[in-house]
């Protein structure tokens, strides 16, 4: 309940919006009970909200090193314990990303065939969504991490969405066959010679324009991507409100065209697509956008609540050693 830049201001009316939006759903509220409870106070269906309190918190630029070795009753920490110990189905946070990362690896452990976690996130498209993986937990990836990703997003999309054959895509600097680096290059083979259904080469207006599933990257690339995405969209939303706001003809305009300009703000609005998963871990662990709102934080909740309802961390290995084989002798 700590993390984040905008913390309880954010994550309290965030829990209460699920909890007002999902009955079935109960939340462990980890970090300073006192401020805690003043935080909720106006909250709902208070018996299906529980404090737990945790004395310390990750600062947003400490480092992962710091936070694991001198934090170990910081709300992070507790949190992703109470994951471990089965108290908790998910665990949601908007703290620190790299602590995040090192803490749920370091309790948690990665699954069975898994050597890195990757975070995988949803971007929107007009007519949808595609997930992409990794999104900044790994900055350099060999190519068989990035089969490990494509495996993991396909069994998430299969799980999730019910989508029987995701298509995959390789994110890269073109879709002819000669481009890429030799990672790319040896990453498209394993993909290729895998059980995915892999389509080959994907370049940076795919993610928003294009019709594959999943797109696969390196944490680098797909950063970038993301919040290039975001910065996108905060300037298209501001632009139109300067543009209708500019005179008094603009601002009649404005009126009429208003549930237009609320439908477009709401199609492209980040916020509404808030929620990466950690995946690779021996438990379901979401990361909200450090900067998210109350609605933002919201969304997180309600993408934990997804991967446990459907028991996403267990079709993951099961998938996994169903297919670990096959890969392992492709590779």
């Amino acid at each position: 309940m700590m993390g984040g830049d905008n913390g309880l201001a954010a994550t309290a009316p965030g829990v209460a919006q699920a909890i007002s939006q999902h009955p079935d759903l109960h939340c462990l509220l980890v970090g300073d009970a006192d401020r805690i409870r003043t935080a909720i106070k106006g909250i709902e269906a208070q018996e299906r909200v529980q404090i737990v309190h945790a004395s310390e918190s990750v600062d947003m630029h400490e480092s992962p090193a710091s936070a694991l070795r001198s934090k170990k009753d910081s709300s992070m920490r507790v949190a992703i314990n109470l994951l471990a110990q089965g108290q908790a189905s998910a665990c949601v946070s908007a703290g620190n990303t790299g602590a995040l990362m090192a803490t749920a690896r370091f309790v948690l452990k990665t699954l069975p065939g898994i050597d890195r976690p990757a975070i995988i996130g949803a971007l929107p498209r007009p007519d949808g969504h595609v997930h992409v993986l990794d999104l900044g937990a790994n900055v350099d990836s060999p190519a068989e991490i990035l089969l490990q990703f494509g495996l993991m997003g396909d069994s998430m999309v299969r799980t999730l969405e019910g989508v029987q054959r995701p298509t995959v895509g390789l994110l890269n600097v073109g879709s002819e066959e000669i481009k890429g680096s030799e990672t790319i290059k040896q990453a498209a083979e394993l993909l290729r010679t895998s059980r995915l259904n892999y389509i080959g080469y994907v370049e940076g207006d795919d993610i928003f324009n294009g019709s594959v599933d999943i797109i696969v990257s390196d944490g680098f690339a797909g950063n970038i991507a993301l919040k290039a995405s975001e910065g996108l969209a905060q300037m298209l939303i501001r632009v139109m409100r300067e543009e209708f706001s500019r005179g008094l003809l603009s601002k009649i305009a404005a009126l009429i065209a208003a549930p237009v300009l609320r439908s477009f703000r709401d199609r492209i609005d980040h916020r509404r697509y808030n929620g990466a998963m950690l995946l690779g871990l021996n438990g379901a662990v979401v990361k909200s956008h450090g900067a998210a709102d109350e609605l933002g934080f919201h969304h997180a909740i309600g993408v934990a609540r997804l991967a446990a309802q459907n028991d996403l961390v267990s079709h993951i290995r099961s998938d996994l050693e169903e297919f670990a084989p096959v890969e392992r002798a492709n590779a």
